[in-house]
């Protein structure tokens, strides 16, 4: 059971990672460029510390880490690396959306958008899931996402919340492919 839930945790940070530019709604794009991206995630949940996604993969064994390394990088999620998760945005997957609405039955509200901050909540009515956030966005080259997520466990609140910083390391995406929506959920 314990690999289940550490491959239920990776499976979600890959899932917070295509949320990472910001979410929203409507198609709107972010003011981000295209490519590959690291993205370097921290996350407490009721103020305790949670290891790395990276950390996580390393603790599994050797063929869960391949299984599960090899699932995430045919869905645009890059988990091998030392210094982060890479993972590939297309001009098409930014522009369509298709980054954004991850969580099927849940709705983003934008609350606030500039150049440069994008502030918004998340509802997932059929699990109970609140979230609010905010994207930071230094240049199109650098963002900081911070978002506060609050959901029921075992019947007790939990709230988590997690810090996302995303450095565009170059427009070749080499092997890995373009994150959407729809690679991320399988469907």
């Amino acid at each position: 059971m314990i690999h289940s839930r550490r491959i239920a945790s990776l499976a979600a940070t890959a899932v917070a990672l295509t949320a990472a530019c910001a979410l929203g709604a409507d198609n709107i794009v972010p003011p981000i460029k295209p490519g590959l991206w690291q993205v370097n995630s921290e996350q407490n949940v009721n103020g305790k510390q949670m290891p790395t996604a990276t950390a996580s993969m390393q603790n599994l064994p050797p063929e869960v880490r391949a299984r599960m390394a090899d699932m995430m990088k045919a869905r645009g999620v890059d988990m091998s690396g030392a210094g982060g998760t890479r993972v590939c945005l297309s001009r098409e997957s930014l522009d369509q959306g298709q980054w954004q609405s991850v969580a099927k039955d849940c709705t983003t509200k934008i609350i606030s958008r500039s150049s440069s901050s994008w502030k918004w909540h998340s509802s997932c009515p059929q699990t109970g899931v609140e979230s609010d956030g905010e994207t930071l966005f230094t240049n199109a080259e650098n963002y900081t996402l911070k978002m506060v997520t609050t959901m029921n466990v075992a019947g007790k609140p939990s709230i988590s919340q997690r810090t996302m910083t995303g450095k565009w390391l170059g427009a070749d995406c080499g092997d890995i492919k373009p994150v959407t929506a729809k690679s991320i959920s399988g469907k």
